[in-house]
């Protein structure tokens, strides 16, 4: 897994680089970043915002503008309407977060008749890079939704499990988690977890292999599932962690990042395109491994929706 990364940049800059509406990246860390990523054949960027900040941001980081297109609006909440509106025409097929506030981009895209919504709930998911563990490592949900309900969740499990395609992972094992392996109504994501499951058994969840609850200790490392007596394809081996909730999720990736090294990169999914949220904190790495599954998943997207038009 020590490469992961960097194999997801060769295949993402072997696809034909994606344009990209970045929304207001008026810091060195966002304008670098994007200009960094399009200079390796990530994506091609279209800038959107304030005009005399992003040359400022770009003087004084000896950044060069001259070939990327500029789309100048007034402030951070016109660029996030002006981005949302780009990909809405077409021009654009991924969206990326600049130094605006998180909130301020999501309410645009999230707007009933000028949005980028779909059938789909949007959620989060990370996908890490963890040295201890011997496979890619997803995430979901640890940015978006707070207490999601069931019916959230259900979107949850697909939004990642269709990500895990993209990048190369032909059925996802999906560990539902919880505090504990068995179903207790005195924990309500254990009845989820095994809701989920029974979803996913009757097609309304499709494409992975589900199970849970799982305790995280169980989810990844059979020995500690097999102590406990779990008969699972999937506990020690999960592609994709569901969290109970938000901030169960935010701990579980924070913690794989400051205590276990990991690497993580960002995307949100179940928007018309998929959404790069980076933050100040994230890594050089991190950024471009962020765009790079943006791009993967965007030129996934599209491979899809041409063969189901080719289909009908």
């Amino acid at each position: 897994m020590e490469h992961y990364f960097e194999r997801l940049r060769e295949q993402a800059s072997s696809l034909p680089p994606m344009p990209t509406a970045v929304v207001h990246p008026c810091d060195a860390a966002s304008l670098g970043g994007a200009i960094d990523a399009a200079e390796k054949g990530l994506l091609t960027p279209i800038l959107v915002g304030p005009e005399r900040k992003l040359r400022a941001v770009a003087e004084e980081e000896e950044l060069d503008l001259s070939p990327y297109k500029m789309v100048p609006v007034k402030h951070s909440h016109h660029a996030a309407e002006k981005g949302v509106e780009i990909v809405r025409a077409g021009e654009a097929n991924v969206l990326m977060k600049g130094s605006l506030h998180t909130d301020e981009l999501m309410h645009e895209v999230m707007q009933k008749h000028t949005g980028l919504r779909t059938e789909r709930r949007v959620s989060h998911v990370y996908v890490m890079q963890v040295p201890t563990y011997p496979r890619a490592l997803l995430i979901t949900d640890a940015a978006i939704n707070i207490y999601p309900t069931l019916e959230d969740k259900q979107d949850i499990c697909q939004n990642a499990i269709d990500l895990a395609h993209a990048l190369g992972i032909e059925t996802p094992k999906v560990g539902i988690l919880s505090a504990v392996e068995t179903v207790t109504p005195k924990l309500p994501s254990t009845v989820d977890a095994a809701a989920l499951c029974k979803m996913a058994d009757r097609g309304q969840i499709t494409g992975g292999l589900l199970d849970g609850p799982l305790a995280f200790d169980n989810a990844i490392n059979k020995a500690a599932a097999a102590a406990k007596h779990i008969r699972s394809e999937v506990a020690g081996e999960v592609d994709i962690m569901v969290a109970p909730d938000l901030e169960a999720g935010n701990m579980i990736a924070k913690q794989l990042t400051f205590l276990a090294n990991a690497e993580a990169a960002g995307l949100v999914l179940g928007a018309r395109v998929p959404i790069i949220l980076t933050s100040r904190a994230d890594s050089v790495k991190a950024r471009l491994a962020s765009c790079a599954v943006a791009a993967i998943f965007a030129a996934w997207k599209q491979g899809v929706a041409e063969k189901a038009a080719a289909d009908a």
